[in-house]
């Protein structure tokens, strides 16, 4: 699959953050997200595979394009019957975001992505449009935190296991009224806070490195980024576990469903008889390959974002394998025009 899909799946996510990154602080995050759907999609489409999202903008009524179930791949052209046999062709299942975190794309704000896990069929979660509670870490902590664990119970083992004392360790947590107790705990504990407002892909992902200084995420966000994050965090051998949330009194506030009684009920629909379990990152992303790949819109702790010049751009991509056991970045000069002598500032 990585020999396969893995250029064409970078090339999915420049094109969404290109995309994206034209209306970067124009304060337009609808804009900003549709245009990273439609690029992401006409370049999947292009892909000789049959992909199916199951993670994606959203259900098929209320997302006309890469809902969930969506068929993506060069068989949705027209003239499919020229361009291809489907017996001859990968089945893939497909987790996007195609701009993760579009209110830092419309403010211009640090740490936006477009991102993109893939596996075989039926190697990744189909989360609900729910939230999770989530807890990244590094490798060093992988098996050893846990989420059922208290804050300050998993600052002590990251402690240990990184050789650093408490007050060196940095946690992100998005900055919502749900996490003030969090927050508290996590600094009378004596570590550091790092709020976000948005885009904790790029949080968790950051744990998976040494050197961003990022060593932990805490806290409950959307589930569909978790199952995105821990296809990462699985292919990096970083610890990550998810568990959904369902009851609107938890999330306080943008909890899709009316209530706790008719989220419990469309998860038995979605056959998820157990709505507290906590899973783990081979429970979310249980592929046998999985492939991960993000773009930057705007410049974040991983990689920089978006830079135009005259009739081009110039883009960072991250595409993880754990096939090959890789993360490789790669950086692109995308030509506009006819090509010229490439501009590298």
């Amino acid at each position: 699959m990585e020999n396969t899909l893995g250029l064409e799946i970078i090339e999915v996510v420049e094109q969404a953050a290109i995309a994206s990154a034209k209306w970067m602080g124009k304060g337009e995050k609808n804009i900003a997200d549709q245009v990273a759907v439609e690029a992401m999609r006409e370049r999947m489409n292009k892909i000789y595979m049959r992909g199916r999202i199951v993670i994606g903008e959203g259900e098929r009524d209320d997302a006309p394009m890469l809902y969930i179930g969506e068929e993506v791949g060069i068989c949705t052209q027209p003239n499919a019957s020229a361009l291809c046999n489907p017996d001859e062709l990968i089945e893939i299942d497909i987790a996007v975001d195609p701009c993760e975190g579009t209110n830092l794309v419309a403010y211009g704000q640090p740490g936006s992505m477009a991102v993109l896990a893939i596996s075989e069929k039926g190697g990744l979660f189909a989360a609900p449009d729910f939230y999770m509670k989530k807890l990244a870490a590094p490798p060093a902590a992988k098996g050893k935190v846990d989420i059922n664990k208290s804050a300050t119970e998993n600052l002590k083992i990251l402690s240990e296991v990184l050789d650093r004392g408490i007050d060196e360790l940095v946690v992100v947590v998005m900055k919502r009224e749900r996490h003030n107790d969090l927050i508290k705990e996590i600094r009378e504990a004596g570590a550091r806070v790092a709020l976000i407002s948005d885009g904790d892909v790029g949080a968790a992902i950051s744990c998976g490195f040494a050197g961003t200084n990022i060593h932990a995420l805490m806290g409950i966000g959307a589930a569909p980024e978790g199952v995105i994050s821990a296809a990462a965090m699985r292919a990096l051998g970083g610890h990550f576990q998810g568990q959904l949330i369902y009851d609107p009194a938890v999330v306080k506030t943008g909890l899709i469903g009316e209530s706790r009684e008719a989220n419990l009920d469309r998860l038995k629909s979605m056959n998820i008889n157990d709505p507290d379990k906590v899973y783990d990152a081979h429970e979310l992303a249980s592929g046998k390959t999985i492939l991960f790949a993000a773009s930057g819109i705007t410049s974040g702790n991983l990689m920089q974002g978006v830079r135009f010049f005259k009739d081009g751009a110039r883009t960072q991509s991250l595409v993880i394998s754990n096939q090959s056991k890789t993360a490789r970045f790669v950086d692109t000069i995308h030509l506009f025009g006819e090509p010229k002598v490439l501009q590298l500032n």
